[in-house]
């Protein structure tokens, strides 16, 4: 006989960076398991420094950080995370990113620019990751920047059946923000047998942030409107968007995201708004600077620990969402 024969069983950790602990520890209480004690600090100018408290050697690793403010910061952590991972022989590395930094930047649009969503993916493969599981991407191209398993999942079926919970699906009409998020849009329409409008935009592409609206194609007088998009950052498009919806006799206006980036203007933006909710997921943590009643905060944690398990049990990631295909 050659070799060792060995009886051990697959064994899970759970890793968390310092950007959204909130979310981490609700993610590890739906799994049942603890989160790896781990040092992190800043030196003096900067500098990151991680180590682990627990050996990882032959684990099944899951990472979870959300690239929230200061964006740069926190993926860098990710990445040495990663890498201490990598030479601390876990067995298979999966990077939890429910917020992908930089994924707006997923094509070049004039001459000279960036591709930088497919930069954070190189990054993340060459530090170690084996595996991306991450949340309502800017666009599904992005998982094809990443050399191996992309695991995409959807906030649609918490936030649309929050949605109609609430308000009477025959007075419904869910509306794309711009052309890019129609397929979205038709998602929650299937979900909802609700109507579509779209909201036409057009971008001032050396002004960043700045949105003019054009016109609704689509009946919306004296409907109640649900405006859907990935992300809200500022809050010029989604908030100028509703406004045409409303001078286009709109009797209600409401506002789903997954992401509540928040930047910059948004709270006043939000505030001032006509829009009688904003729900968000909690991908990205409280920004700390809205104190609105209209904004409703929906967990993510049950669906990523629910593809977290899928993911170690070697199960299907793809069923979890194939009824609301």
């Amino acid at each position: 006989m050659t070799g060792i024969k060995t009886t051990g069983e697959k064994k899970m950790m759970f890793f968390s960076g310092r950007a959204h602990p909130e979310l981490a520890e609700e993610v590890a209480q739906q799994l049942g398991v603890g989160i790896v004690p781990t040092k992190a600090f800043d030196f003096a100018n900067g500098e990151i420094y991680v180590r682990y408290q627990e050996s990882a050697r032959g684990a099944d690793c899951f990472l979870i950080q959300s690239h929230t403010a200061p964006i740069n910061k926190w993926i860098m952590e990710q990445l040495i995370m990663i890498d201490a991972l990598k030479r601390a022989s876990a067995r298979s590395i999966t990077v939890i990113v429910p917020f992908y930094g930089y994924a707006r930047q997923d094509k070049k649009h004039r001459g000279r620019e960036p591709i930088s969503a497919r930069l954070v993916a190189d990054l993340m493969k060459t530090a170690g990751a084996d595996r991306i599981l991450t949340v309502d991407l800017h666009t599904d191209q992005i998982q094809g920047f990443f050399d191996g398993p992309v695991d995409h999942l959807f906030a649609l079926p918490i936030l649309a059946d929050y949605v109609a919970g609430k308000v009477d699906r025959s007075k419904l009409t869910v509306v794309s923000p711009d052309a890019g998020r129609v397929r979205v849009a038709d998602r929650w329409c299937d979900r909802l047998g609700a109507p579509l409008a779209i909201v036409h935009k057009r971008r001032d592409k050396d002004i960043a942030n700045q949105v003019t609206v054009h016109e609704v194609v689509g009946n919306v007088a004296g409907r109640v409107c649900v405006l859907v998009d990935d992300m809200i950052d500022t809050g010029g498009t989604i908030c100028a968007a509703a406004d045409a919806l409303f001078a286009h006799g709109a009797e209600d206006v409401i506002v789903t995201a997954t992401h509540g980036v928040l930047s910059g203007p948004a709270a006043d933006r939000l505030k001032n708004s006509k829009v009688s909710e904003f729900v968000f997921t909690n991908s990205l943590p409280d920004p700390g600077n809205l104190d609105l009643d209209k904004i409703t905060v929906l967990s993510i944690a049950p669906t990523i620990a629910r593809a977290v398990r899928e993911v170690f049990e070697d199960g299907s990631v793809t069923s979890l969402f194939e009824e609301d295909q």
